[in-house]
């Protein structure tokens, strides 16, 4: 059965917002779409049809955080017995973010304290449109997004996952996809490997959208029991499971 596959790489600003569009027809996979510089409406157009949407961005923020500022705006908010540096992790670090590191030994930034919170405002205005159009935006991946990280991923599939940022690292990111071709030949890159070579966004789209793929089809670990009523409000990162390459369009690593 044909499906397709989408990866965004948000960031607060369109111009630097890369979107990818995997096509699967069960025979082979090629990136069918892959763009720099995704507007709101772009991105939301790119929902209709695929069958699974891998975002690198976080879609929420942790409950303790939420909780701690509506107790602050509305001036009932108990003293902590300190203000130091466990208390502030405390609330800073979603679960699924002590997952990934507890997995991987990376941390994911912090959508409450660092500038990731951008994207993730921005994230958080297109969710609304889509959950007005009726589109399953289930913050746990439930439904037919699923939040992702694709550094996290490249290191459980055993892959250089660091020095292919920013635009004086074009040889690492070169570097990546030659390392990609090699784990995943099946992967057709259709013309689109130069832009990917040339602007980490679009890679990153491109892998965002491989981890919807792995999603759809059982290869990334769900939340817990334990965490899945509080991956509904905080979002849940889908890693590979058991660090397992992408498998081929029949099943195989060809």
């Amino acid at each position: 059965m044909s499906s397709l596959f989408v990866g965004i790489d948000l960031a607060a600003q369109a111009r630097s917002t890369g979107l990818a569009v995997l096509h699967d027809d069960g025979r082979r996979v090629r990136i069918e779409h892959a763009v720099l510089g995704a507007r709101d409406e772009e991105l939301i157009d790119a929902f209709d049809g695929a069958r699974r949407i891998g975002v690198d961005v976080p879609v929420g923020w942790p409950r303790s955080f939420v909780e701690l500022l509506s107790a602050h705006a509305e001036g009932v908010m108990p003293a902590p017995a300190s203000t130091g540096g466990p208390w502030r992790r405390g609330l800073a670090m979603r679960a699924t973010d002590l997952v990934v590191h507890e997995r991987t030994g990376l941390t994911p930034l912090s959508v409450a304290t660092d500038r990731i919170a951008h994207p993730a405002l921005r994230w958080a205005g297109i969710e609304a449109r889509l959950r007005g159009l009726g589109v399953d935006v289930a913050r746990d991946g439930s439904g037919r997004l699923c939040e992702v990280y694709p550094a996290a991923a490249l290191r459980s599939w055993q892959l250089p996952y660091r020095g292919y940022k920013g635009t004086k690292n074009e040889a690492g990111r070169s570097a990546l996809i030659e390392a990609l071709e090699q784990a995943l030949p099946w992967l057709e890159w259709n013309g689109h490997r130069s832009l990917c070579a040339a602007r980490d966004d679009v890679l990153d789209a491109v892998l965002a959208a491989l981890l919807a793929r792995e999603v759809e089809q059982g290869r990334a670990i769900p939340p817990p029991e334990e965490l899945k009523q509080l991956a509904q409000q905080e979002g849940w990162i889908w890693l590979p499971r058991d660090g397992a390459l992408p498998l081929g369009p029949s099943g195989g690593s060809v």
